[in-house]
């Protein structure tokens, strides 16, 4: 690794450790460029979740936050782990985002053996998932509009105040 640098100059100079869950929501707020909000309790839900970052002399440059997936279809399998949020800072280098789901895929795997899947849904009126065809991925199903946005006082499920309107396509590694 290129130590002696200010700035790594690939993603190959990050190490990945593992984060608490508040710390990656704050980095998440910080660099996410449409998602910076995040609910805590919702990150730290169900069975399992964890968050990993990507660290050159000492400093964070990436962020993923992993947790069981919201849709209740998905999730009781208790094999499916989604990814939650995934934000880089502007000064990591190219390919820290496909380097950062192709290390933390591997580092989900051996926290939580038993997941065999890792699902995450691409707001494709905004991107285009060239980091997931990069670290392998697939997309999955339709790409489907967004749910409507709760209203004050609405007890119907539906996507909250925090999500994207974007349409959404699902993508799925198996570990």
């Amino acid at each position: 690794a290129n130590t002696d640098c200010k700035l790594p100059t690939s993603a190959c100079d990050f190490k990945f450790e593992e984060l608490g869950m508040s710390i990656a929501a704050g980095l998440n707020k910080k660099w996410h460029s449409m998602l910076p909000r995040t609910d805590l309790g919702n990150l730290l839900c169900g069975n399992f979740s964890v968050a990993y970052a990507a660290v050159f002399n000492e400093r964070f440059y990436a962020v993923a936050i992993f947790s069981q997936p919201i849709i209740r279809s998905i999730a009781k399998n208790g094999k499916t782990i989604e990814l939650r949020r995934m934000a880089i800072c502007k000064d990591a280098p190219k390919n820290t985002a496909s380097r950062m789901l192709a290390i933390c895929c591997k580092l989900v795997k051996k926290k939580f053996p038993q997941i065999e899947k890792v699902v995450s849904y691409l707001a494709v009126d905004v991107h285009k998932g060239t980091i997931y065809k990069a670290a392998g991925w697939t997309p999955v199903g339709d790409v489907v509009n967004a749910r409507p946005q709760r209203k004050r006082g609405d007890k119907n499920r539906a996507t909250g105040p925090l999500q994207t309107t974007s349409r959404k396509q699902r993508w799925e590694f198996m570990l």
